[in-house]
């Protein structure tokens, strides 16, 4: 009988240069990148501990708490004085975790850990200083000292209102769905953009209400759609739109303002990603403040795990109905984010995580646009989701499924059409628990596909 062959040992010696945090969770990263990128195969032999330790220049300790998350991720095992291998799906496990995309836009984890290690330390906080009462229901609309913290915030964007006319939600869709509750009814007209949000358009379908797609997100296509319609609000994601990535420069917003304005019109602006450029456009509520209804939520710029957003309204009295709605739908936001949100408002911390989801969403955004440079994207430079229109004659659909067989998610333009449409295009999210290399495998992986679509176009003409 022949002897089982012993697993050949990889020479794998990571670079964790440019990698922030504790040296265990940046080599962990690292681990997992390798294994998503193909670098590491399933089966492979990894080095032992103390040679790894001893070529890294680091402690033994690192190393073993490094291979222990990747173990916790189920991406390799341990064979007692075998050594460590890669797991026979761990490549799975990577993608699982990484490019699962449910259509929602996630912004990208900050290396390092940054974010759980803030969580951890706002709870220990909010916990000792006023635990008792935040493990109890709160009071509708949120605490004062809260939402004032929210109304700070807001006038970053040129928003001055009154502490009583902020209301927390639990996320910006229970706020976007609270607003509509109280200022729709049933087959109301709303003008939008031609793609539109999915959470409206779910909300919208909910309530009964009509989109009436605009040919663009101008003041004179808003004008027109209101001249031949009972148009009763405009909806409008005015910075980095999801999904066309398109921003309304502050000119356009100041003539939208004035439509709205003459027409009697109800602005429901969702900002979600108002705060993460380098430098923030004025809100369109800054502009006409009596008619706008704001969300300012905090799932686009740092997490979405923290499901807390800061609601305006035109009055007070429209805060109350707003208030009402919030509790009838969700009862309260959770408190100890709450909390933890206005901590990190003012000690800082919140900052310091907006500007690294915002360093990080950079990196992806120049990626993108550097390998997609010969095709028809729309992007941010701060942003962490690209449109990508499609050749003529290319399926968005087709291409989904084809790239979501690859690992890589893409939502195809139907998902978002408020309307019928025959533009093909996608939308790529950039964000999530991904590493960069996994990002680029995958900006490379639909590359590929559209230089096949390219190539078969050529070949059909």
């Amino acid at each position: 009988m022949h002897a089982k062959t012993k697993p050949e040992m990889t020479d794998w010696i990571p670079d964790l240069n440019g990698r922030n945090g504790p040296k265990y969770r940046a080599l962990a990263e690292a681990l997992t990148a390798a294994i998503g990128t193909g670098v590491l195969k399933p089966g492979a032999r990894l080095p032992p501990q103390r040679e790894l330790a001893q070529a890294l220049g680091l402690d033994l300790t690192t190393i073993t708490r490094a291979y222990n998350v990747a173990r916790q991720r189920g991406l390799i095992d341990g064979r007692g004085k075998a050594g460590s291998f890669v797991r026979e799906t761990a490549t799975h496990a990577v993608q699982a975790a990484a490019q699962v995309d449910t259509g929602l836009n996630t912004p990208p984890v900050p290396s390092g850990g940054i974010v759980q290690d803030a969580m951890r330390k706002a709870f220990e906080q909010a916990l000792g200083q006023g635990g008792g009462a935040l493990l109890q229901y709160q009071a509708a609309g949120g605490d004062p000292v809260i939402c004032q913290a929210g109304a700070d915030l807001a006038a970053r964007l040129g928003l001055k209102r009154s502490t009583d006319q902020f209301a927390l939600s639990a996320g910006g869709q229970n706020g976007l769905m609270a607003i509509s509750r109280a200022i729709l009814v049933a087959g109301a007209k709303v003008a939008c953009g031609e793609f539109v949000y999915p959470g409206f358009r779910a909300i919208a379908a909910r309530l009964g209400v009509e989109l009436v797609p605009l040919q663009a997100m101008t003041a004179a296509a808003l004008d027109l759609a209101c001249r031949q319609n009972d148009i009763a609000a405009l909806y409008v994601v005015p910075t980095n739109d999801n999904p066309t990535a398109a921003t309304i420069p502050f000119p356009e917003r100041q003539r939208i303002a004035e439509v709205a304005q003459r027409h009697g019109l109800q602005i429901i602006e969702d900002d979600a990603y108002g705060l993460l450029p380098r430098d923030p456009l004025p809100a369109i509520a800054s502009l006409v403040p009596d008619r706008t209804w704001h969300i300012l939520s905090t799932s686009k710029i740092i997490s979405p795990a923290l499901r807390i957003a800061f609601v305006s309204a035109p009055t007070v009295t429209d805060t109350l109905r707003l208030t009402a709605e919030v509790q009838d739908i969700a009862v309260m936001p959770p408190p100890l984010n709450a909390a933890m949100v206005a901590y990190w408002l003012r000690d800082g911390t919140f900052d310091s995580l907006m500007s690294a989801v915002r360093a990080e969403a950079e990196w992806r955004s120049d990626l993108a646009g550097r390998i997609l440079r010969d095709h028809s994207i729309s992007r941010h430079p701060q942003g962490y989701h690209v449109w990508l229109k499609l050749p003529e004659g290319a399926s968005a659909s087709m291409l989904s499924q084809k790239l979501a067989a690859a690992g890589v998610g893409a939502i195809p333009s139907d998902r978002f059409a408020a309307g019928k449409v025959a533009a093909q295009a996608l939308r790529v999210s950039l964000g999530g628990a991904a590493p960069r290399a996994m990002v680029e495998a995958a900006l490379r992986q639909l590359a590929g596909h559209l230089s096949l679509l390219d190539v078969e176009r050529a070949d059909f003409v």
